[in-house]
Order: C-alpha cells, then sequence, then structure tokens
C-alpha cells in the first residue's frame, strides 16, 4: 500500500512538522509506504488555464515540470493526504498550485453525479484521500469551509473513501497522534466525514458607505481575454458611471515584480470597495489569486484599517452555478479575517458561453447576467450588499445544462482535432508508470 503525501506547508512550521511525523508514524506502523512531497520545494508552475492537458495531450500538463511526476504519483498511489495550513477555510497556495494541476487525471467530457455536472474518470481507479489542515486558534466558520472543500474534491477526484481532520497548534503530540489513528481508522472502515455544511449563504445587511474608489482583482491567467474581466468589467462599467474612481489589476501580471505588488496593496488600501472576479479552479480560487490573498491578509494584518467593502464574482465551467459556493465561502472568510466587511456575492455557471467577450457585445443571451450585475452595481454604489434578487438572477442557466453538456462535449471533441489528438483522449498515460 502507498500513501502520497502532499505537503502545502510554510518553511519553518512546526504544526506541519508534528502532524506530518504522527501520520508518518502511524501509517508506517499500518504497513504503508509513504511518498511525502514537499511542494514548496519544487518546480510547479502555475495552471494556465488553457485545456491542453484536456485536448493538446491528453492526461499530461503542457508544462514539464513537477506537476508530471506528482500527478503520476497520484495515480499510483492507494491513498493521497493533503496538508497544509487552514488558508480562509482553504488551502495554502502552495498546495493548491498542484491539486489545480490534478485536472490532467480526469476526462473534460461531462457527466452526471449525485445529479449535477462533473468530469469523467481518465482512470478506472484514484487514491483514497485524506486532507488535514490546521489553525492557530478556532475558527468555526474556516473549519466548516474546509470540510467542505474536502468533500467536494473528493467527489471530483472519484475517491471512494475520504475524510478530514482539523489539528490546532495548541494539541500535544499525543493528541495528534491519537487524532491520526482516527483519520486513518476512520479510512480504512469505511466510516465518511460527517457532511459539512457551509454557513448560510445569505444576503448581508450592512450600514450604508460611501464609494468613491473601487478596486477590480482580475484572477484569471486570461487576464483581460477572461470572462472573469468580462463578468467584473461590466459591473465597473456600471459602477464608473454613477462617478466612483474604478480601477483593474490582474493578479496574475502582479505576484512576481515586488513594485507591482507594491502598487496592489496600496491599491487595496485606498479603495472603498474591493471586488474579486475569478474563474473556479477545482471547487476554489487559481492558486496565484490565493496567494495574492494571502499576501493581502499578511499586510494587512495589525494594522488599523477604515471601513472597506469587499465582494467577489465567480464563474465555472459546469452549468451549475453552485459548484462556486465553497470558492465564495473561501473569499467570504477571506474578508473576515482580513479586515474587510463582506458585501456579498455573484456565481456564474457556464462562464465559458462568456468567453471573454464584453457583455454588452452578446447580445440576449447575458441579458439575465447583465440584469444581476445593474442590480449589483445599484447597491454598492450606495455602499450596501449585493442583493440576493442578483444573485438569484445571475445563478439561473442561460441554456438548459443537458443542452450545456452536449455542446462540452462537441467542444472538446472540436479541440482535440484542432491538435489531432482525438485518438488520445482517452488515453491514461500514467497507467503503465503506476504499475
Amino acid at each position: 500500500m502507498k500513501a502520497i503525501l502532499l505537503d502545502g506547508s510554510h518553511a519553518n512550521d512546526s504544526t506541519d512538522e508534528r502532524v506530518r511525523a504522527a501520520l508518518t508514524t502511524q501509517l508506517q506502523a499500518e504497513g504503508w509506504a509513504v511518498e511525502h512531497i514537499v511542494l514548496r520545494e519544487k518546480k510547479i508552475g502555475n495552471c494556465a488555464g488553457d485545456f491542453f492537458c484536456w485536448v493538446r495531450s491528453p492526461g499530461v500538463c503542457n508544462v514539464n515540470d513537477d506537476n508530471r511526476t506528482i500527478a503520476a504519483s497520484i495515480v499510483a498511489s492507494d491513498l493521497m493526504i493533503y496538508l497544509t495550513p487552514i488558508t480562509f477555510g482553504g488551502y495554502s497556495s502552495a498546495l493548491k498550485r498542484m491539486v489545480d494541476h490534478q485536472i490532467q487525471n480526469i476526462s473534460p467530457f461531462f457527466t452526471k453525479v449525485a445529479g449535477e455536472t462533473h468530469h469523467v474518470k481518465r482512470y478506472k481507479k484514484y487514491p483514497d484521500f485524506l486532507a488535514v489542515g490546521w489553525m492557530g486558534a478556532p475558527d468555526v466558520q474556516a473549519e466548516a469551509v474546509f470540510r467542505h472543500l474536502v468533500q467536494r474534491n473528493a467527489l471530483n477526484f472519484y475517491a471512494k473513501k475520504s475524510a478530514s481532520g482539523i489539528v490546532l497548534a495548541s494539541q500535544s503530540d499525543e493528541e495528534i497522534l491519537a487524532s491520526a489513528q482516527k483519520w486513518l481508522n476512520d479510512l480504512k472502515n469505511g466510516r465518511a466525514s460527517q457532511m459539512a455544511e457551509l454557513p448560510t449563504n445569505r444576503e448581508h445587511k450592512i450600514g450604508a458607505t460611501e464609494i468613491r474608489r473601487a478596486l477590480l482583482l482580475v484572477g484569471s491567467p486570461r487576464t483581460r481575454k477572461s470572462s472573469s474581466n468580462s463578468l467584473g468589467g461590466y459591473l465597473f462599467e456600471q459602477l464608473s458611471t454613477r462617478s466612483i474612481q474604478a480601477e483593474p489589476i490582474y493578479l496574475h501580471t502582479v505576484l512576481r515584480s515586488p513594485e507591482k505588488m507594491q502598487a496592489l496593496l496600496d491599491a487595496v488600501d485606498a479603495a472603498d470597495l474591493v471586488t474579486l472576479a475569478f474563474p473556479l479552479y477545482v471547487d476554489s480560487l487559481p492558486a496565484p489569486v490565493i496567494e495574492a490573498l494571502e499576501r493581502i491578509a499578511a499586510h494587512r494584518q495589525n494594522r488599523e484599517t477604515r471601513r472597506q467593502l469587499f465582494t467577489a464574482i465567480a464563474n465555472c465551467g459546469f452549468p451549475e452555478a453552485h459548484h462556486n459556493a465553497t470558492a465564495l465561502a473561501i473569499c467570504e472568510t477571506f474578508a473576515r479575517q482580513a479586515g474587510f466587511e463582506w458585501a456579498g456575492s455573484l456565481a456564474l455557471g457556464g462562464g465559458p458561453m462568456v468567453n471573454g467577450v464584453p457583455l454588452a457585445q452578446l447580445g440576449g443571451q447575458t441579458i439575465l447576467i447583465r440584469k444581476a450585475l445593474d442590480l449589483a452595481a445599484e447597491a454598492l454604489a450606495q455602499g450596501q450588499s449585493i442583493p440576493q434578487a442578483a444573485q438569484d438572477i445571475m445563478a439561473k442557466p442561460v441554456i438548459p445544462h443537458w443542452v450545456y453538456r452536449l455542446m462540452g462535449w462537441r467542444g472538446w471533441l472540436q479541440g482535440a482535432k484542432h491538435y489531432g489528438a482525438i485518438k488520445l483522449l482517452k488515453r491514461a498515460p500514467y497507467l503503465a508508470k503506476a504499475k
């Protein structure tokens, strides 16, 4: 039996060392061979969102770095374990960078699982799944979001058995070891973790705040050509007509530049309203977006902050908008922990139908989307939260789900045909390495 530990910890994290030691001790005592991978020490680029691992070189990421070796090791494992500091209820950016690359291990084609749209399996067998996160102090909201994220990942990764564990930094080594024994016993005996519900998604009533400056953070690697930019850009056009100074920043372009990163932090400090628009990546935010939020939160820690609103717009490649719920709960947790006032969110299913085109150019098919954004702009301009009516309108499907799934199948076939990869679409490239 082989277990792979994907370690998303930061350097010199003593809690990670204790959790890893407890799990390794218990796994080895039960006869497991353990492969421990410290992700921050590996060369893993950010997922480009180009879907080449589905249509150009099916089953293999287009970028030849350590993500390929790790993806192959996951396929060869019987148990996959995530280790991470709980980051706004989700995973650290170091872990999420590899999680984003796991889409190469599934197929692009759609199927229905538990009544909702998911991707088809690429391999017949997938490892069981355990995710362990740690926090410095109890946080009920962050814990609920973390457990829900693990459950969603388990569903998308086709793990037959899954569990999640929470550790507090104050716990003793003995307590952590006892917890490790329980997590592994639950997996072995097929006792699934109790279903975790997200905190209630409700309209947030907030006092009026004067909005003079608004900052749009675009979290897609496609930057100006992304659906995220189309959605956020339309919203900010409406804010601009209300004499609000609006500025966009494309997160993928600033992270590796100290000067641009400082400019981002300064822009956040100056804004009365910050809106994050992003595509859903594996039930959560893209790794670079999480990294940006980590750095914003660190910048604001122990600083006096004035009243600022934070909102988010998520879009996903599934027709059902509710797939975005976990990621938006992470955004809400970030806002609370970083000293913002949460002013609500919007979730869109079928984001690829926008395809980076300005909404005004898409005509009738975006009537509901524009109506939702108009309602959101009207409220936000007055310093109020996004109304429930806007959320409900945005979540309505543009076309029936079955039609979207059919169009998706045809689209992936056309993409593979373009690259001469039709015959490779169903290949399982890491299967030979797993034997």
